[in-house]
C-alpha cells in the first residue's frame, strides 16, 4: 500500500506565534509516534529553532547557492522527537522574491525523493501570511497542501491577515487548491478575545478548531530552544497544543471560507473596538481602578 502523508500548509500573520504554534504541533504529533516533516517557509528561517535546541540550520536557498551538489543531509536537520526540520530560506536582502524559496525548497524536496525515503505521516508548512502572493501562496495554490489553518490573535491585523488568506483559499480550492481546515486561536488574554475570534470564524462561514491562551510556558520554553512537549510535556499548555495537533490531522472537515470585504472588515472591527472598550472599562470599575 503506498504511503501517503498528510500535506497541511499553517499560515499567520508574522509575529502571531504561527512558527511557535507549528513547531509545537509537530512536536506533539512526534510525541504520539508520528513520523513529521516541518518545513519553515518564512525567510527569517526560524520556523523550526525550538525543535533543534536553539541551533541554526543552513537553509535550502543558501545551499543551493554555495553548493553543486544538494542532498537531503546538508538541507536538513532531526530535531525533537525525529521531526525533520528544513528551512526554505529567502533570497539575499534587497533582490529577489521572499517566495522563491519555498518553490525551490518544494521543488528539492520532490527532486531529492525525501517523501519517499523519510515516509512521513504528516508534512506541515509554516507559511508567512501578511502577504498571500507569489511563492507564499504555493503551499495552497498548487494543491501541495490539502488543507491549510490559519493562526490569529484578536488583533485586528492579524484577523486582517487571516482574512486574506480565505481570499486566496477561496480563488484556488475550486481549481484544485488547499481548502481551509480552521482558524487557531493563538495568544488569547483579554476577556472579549474568544468571542471576537468565534465572530470572525462565525461571519466568515469557517471554525475554530483551538483556542491557545497567552502563557510564560511558552516564553520560558522558548528561552530553552524547547517546545513546551519538550520543556514542560506535564503542563496545561502541552495538553492544549495536543488537542489542537490532533483536531488538525484527525478531524477531515474543511471548507471553502466566505471573507468580508474590505470595507465590511472595517466596520466589524469598528464594532468590536466599541465592545472591547466597554468590556475592558467594565472590568476596571469593578478592579477599583486596576
Amino acid at each position: 500500500m503506498i504511503h501517503a502523508p498528510k500535506h497541511i500548509a499553517i499560515y499567520g500573520k508574522g509575529g502571531i506565534g504561527k512558527s511557535t504554534t507549528t513547531s509545537n504541533i509537530s512536536a506533539a504529533l512526534a510525541e504520539s509516534g508520528q513520523r513529521v516533516i516541518q518545513v519553515g517557509c518564512d525567510p527569517k528561517a526560524d520556523s523550526t529553532t525550538i525543535l533543534r535546541g536553539g541551533a541554526d540550520l543552513p537553509t535550502v536557498l543558501d545551499t543551493l547557492r554555495e553548493r553543486s551538489r544538494t542532498t537531503i543531509e546538508s538541507i536538513s536537520a532531526i530535531g525533537f522527537g525525529g521531526v525533520l526540520c528544513i528551512e526554505a530560506g529567502g533570497p539575499v536582502p534587497g533582490v529577489g522574491c521572499a517566495g522563491r524559496g519555498i518553490s525551490a525548497a518544494i521543488d528539492l524536496l520532490y527532486e531529492l525523493d525525501v517523501f519517499e525515503t523519510f515516509k512521513p505521516d504528516v508534512v506541515l508548512y509554516d507559511v508567512l501570511g501578511d502577504v498571500v502572493c507569489g511563492g507564499f501562496a504555493v503551499p495552497i495554490r498548487d494543491g501541495i497542501a490539502s488543507k491549510a489553518f490559519v493562526v490569529t490573535s484578536s488583533d485586528f491585523m492579524a484577523i486582517f491577515a487571516a482574512n486574506n488568506l480565505f481570499k486566496a483559499i477561496q480563488k484556488y480550492a475550486p481549481t484544485g487548491g488547499a481548502r481551509l481546515g480552521g482558524i487557531i486561536a493563538n495568544g488569547l488574554q483579554a476577556s472579549y478575545a474568544r468571542p471576537l475570534v468565534d465572530d470572525f470564524a462565525a461571519r466568515t462561514g469557517t471554525r475554530v478548531v483551538g483556542y491557545v491562551p497567552r502563557s510564560l510556558t511558552v516564553a520560558q520554553g522558548e528561552l530553552y530552544g524547547q517546545t513546551v512537549i519538550e520543556s514542560a510535556p506535564r503542563s496545561e499548555q502541552a495538553d492544549i497544543y495536543r488537542a489542537v495537533a490532533r483536531a488538525i490531522v484527525d478531524e477531515e472537515e474543511t471548507t471553502v471560507p466566505h471573507p468580508l470585504s474590505d470595507p465590511d472588515l472595517k466596520s466589524w472591527a469598528r464594532q468590536w473596538g466599541d465592545r472591547a472598550f466597554a468590556e475592558e472599562k467594565k472590568l476596571v470599575a469593578v478592579g477599583g481602578g486596576i
